[in-house]
């Protein structure tokens, strides 16, 4: 039986119009008999509503040989996205899936395909990837795939960012050769995005695609945006944005799940800090060390276009200094210069005539970009990569150990969803730093400005998170770390009953403690957002394995762990897989229907919010716990100010960068 690759989904960074043919679409091997598989239509349908997204995304396939085919695909979801229900649809046949552990499932795949039944398995192949396997695809007839997934979003400086991914992400060096690509729709691509905020939005905007999209306003808070295009080809993602107004309150949202009163609830608690961040005036040295390998070949224009701009927008008494890496490290620059007009100048030009080769020595990139720190100076190191880390040191527990010796914060930025996170978040959280996504159909600009000020501004320090009063289980790190101006919080956890809770944050800025602090009573049956769960296991999964990769959990213990949320909550990780087959396959299996249940019990969910109005979970109403307004881009929340110095040079990304995680140094600026 031949197997051809469908790619699903493909998401990315490139930037080079010439490199369109390495988008999303249908994959076959290189020299084989058969015609390729046809992507008749793509249509994503997404909610954006309480702190998260659901996306559903249907696509059909067609196989026009004469023979059936099994159909492997693959699907690199954004960061942090929960995959949850997969559904194959073959002529008058519907398959769903139930997550197992790996081995018992590829078994069930390979027996439901002996006995030539309609089966199908999903699986993590790599970092952000998920691979899907189809059988059979039917000779001369149509094979309709379905798949949700969630993916918890958070508002930066008063803006709301999503990201729909399917530009290629081009990290794949080794299937450039083997495979044939075909990424155009022979009928229609349409995107639906319904936005349900509680808060008042003052517009919203889908770069790129200003005429093309139709939006409509509901109400204050409530959009609709539909693009659909015909005989096209998936080769550039889907930004949306949406602002916020001005001058809202600082404030704490807590959306909670509890279904049984003998049973723990969940919870999602977003924190929204109302801070008198103020800036920082005097100079200091940033670091750009920059990915020059194999892989960034599609990204080194974005590269070069972001470092330029952050090299511009650096104060006369800044210094910078540029390190690049592949299969060795550089110093660009020979140590730090003066943020003159004539060295940015020069040093642009420089940036521009980069090109790319090799491979990728990440942890002597970032070595050398640790050299010639001055201890009398704040030091940030902007890191830009792809984070696929193939030579030299790559463990993350190597990365881990070598940011701790250091005294400075790292801002990554990583190119292409198909990248690897979990390094990044090691690298960034070992020096209370922050990691963003980038896209090459983002607001350049309009990510500077959120990003800036998150280095030119104060930030607290020691930033740690309790709940007190209700006894809580599997919170969120408490240590937070650092927050930085604009930046949410978003916090996972479980309650064991309902009553009233008080909420403390403590930190430090400028060497004085500082508490804010508010009571609210978790209820003791909830259940509009059953979505929780799933977001709250797969914000677990993560810290188990940021635990492992910084060398405090062994490998057994986390595999064990992360095996054990995956079937209990039915997410695809890297030690389960869901396997599809049909009801009368399960029951003679003996295999109870979790998904099933739970995907019951969440479309029942989505069903009352849509027609009930938007809710607000403000818990803090009575009690506020901040006394400032949010920072928003508008210059609300204290500290605010022109577009002045650095950096970012490009996006402060999708998905929940807060909750997880971050510990960090005692002291920074």
């Amino acid at each position: 039986m031949k197997r051809i690759l469908i790619t699903l989904v493909v998401a990315a960074a490139a930037i080079s119009q010439s490199f369109h043919a390495r988008a999303a679409g249908v994959l076959t091997p290189k020299g084989s008999p058969h015609a390729a598989v046809q992507l008749r239509d793509h249509h994503a349908d997404v909610v954006i509503n309480n702190g998260f997204a659901r996306v559903e995304v249907q696509q059909t396939f067609f196989n026009p040989n004469a023979t059936n085919l099994e159909a492997i695909f693959t699907l690199p979801l954004p960061k942090s996205a929960s995959l949850s229900e997969v559904t194959i649809f073959a002529g008058e046949k519907e398959i769903h899936g139930e997550v197992l552990r790996k081995e018992e499932a590829n078994k069930a795949y390979e027996d439901e395909k002996s006995k030539g039944n309609d089966t199908g398995k999903a699986e993590k192949n790599g970092i952000q990837t998920f691979e899907f396997t189809v059988y059979p695809v039917r000779a001369q007839a149509e094979t309709r795939v379905r798949f949700v997934y969630y993916q918890p979003l958070e508002i930066d400086t008063g803006v709301g960012r999503f990201v729909y991914p399917l530009e290629h992400g081009g990290t794949d060096d080794g299937g450039r050769g083997f495979w044939d690509r075909s990424e155009k729709v022979e009928g229609t691509i349409s995107i639906n995005v319904e936005l349900k905020s509680a808060w008042p939005v003052t517009e919203v905007r889908v770069p790129g695609f200003e005429t093309a999209a139709q939006t409509q306003r509901i109400a204050e808070g409530h959009y609709k945006v539909r693009l659909e295009r015909t005989g096209e080809s998936l080769n550039r993602d889907f930004v949306f944005y949406y602002r916020l107004q001005d001058n809202l309150p600082g404030r704490i949202e807590v959306i909670p799940y509890r279904a049984d009163r003998d049973k723990p609830g969940t919870f999602m608690m977003v924190v929204t800090p109302g801070l008198d961040l103020q800036p920082i005036t005097h100079g200091a040295d940033y670091c750009f060390v920059l990915d020059v390998s194999g892989s960034m070949q599609t990204k080194l224009h974005t590269l070069g276009k972001g470092v330029t701009k952050a090299l511009q927008s650096l104060k006369p008494e800044d210094r910078f200094r540029i390190v690049t890496f592949s299969n060795s490290a550089k110093d660009l620059t020979g140590g730090f210069l003066n943020a003159t007009p004539e060295n940015v100048r020069a040093a642009a030009e420089r940036v521009a005539s980069l090109r790319t080769e090799g491979g990728t020595d990440l942890h002597q990139g970032m070595q050398l970009g640790l050299k010639l720190l001055d201890a009398d100076r704040a030091t940030s190191i902007v890191l830009v990569t792809d984070g696929v880390a193939n030579q030299g040191i790559v463990s993350p527990q190597k990365f881990h150990e070598l940011l701790k010796q250091h005294d400075v914060r790292v801002f990554g930025f990583l190119m292409g969803n198909s990248a690897n996170w979990p390094l990044m978040r090691t690298i960034c959280q070992a020096s209370g730093g922050f990691y963003a996504g980038v896209s090459n159909d983002d607001d350049i600009i309009g990510q500077l400005m959120l990003a800036k000020s998150k280095i030119t501004h104060e930030c607290l320090h020691d930033a740690s998170v309790k709940v007190t009063g209700v006894k809580v289980l599997d919170e969120t790190d408490d240590c937070i770390g650092k927050v930085y101006r604009g930046q949410q919080l978003v916090i996972f956890g479980r309650y064991e009953k309902p009553g009233t809770s008080t909420v403390t944050l403590k930190a430090k800025l400028t060497g004085a403690d500082k508490t804010y602090l508010t009571t609210f009573a978790f209820p003791e049956i909830d259940t509009d957002n059953p979505e929780i769960e799933r977001l709250f296991a797969l914000n677990r999964i993560e810290m188990i394995e940021d635990q492992e990769n910084a060398g405090l959990l062994p490998q057994t213990e986390a595999r064990d762990v992360v095996e054990a949320l995956g079937v209990k909550y039915q997410l695809v990780t890297d030690h389960t897989t869901m396997v599809l087959m049909s009801d009368e396959s399960f029951t003679q299996r003996g295999i109870e229907r979790h998904n099933k249940a739970r995907a019951t019990e969440e479309r029942r969910a989505q069903a009352v919010r849509a027609a009930q109005p938007i809710k607000s979970y403000q818990v803090d109403q009575t009690a506020p716990m901040f006394q400032h307004p949010a920072p928003s881009v508008g210059g609300g929340g204290g500290g605010g100010g022109a577009l002045n110095p650095i950096l970012v040079l490009i996006v402060l990304g999708g998905g929940a960068l807060a909750a997880a995680t971050r510990r960090s140094r005692k002291t920074d600026r």
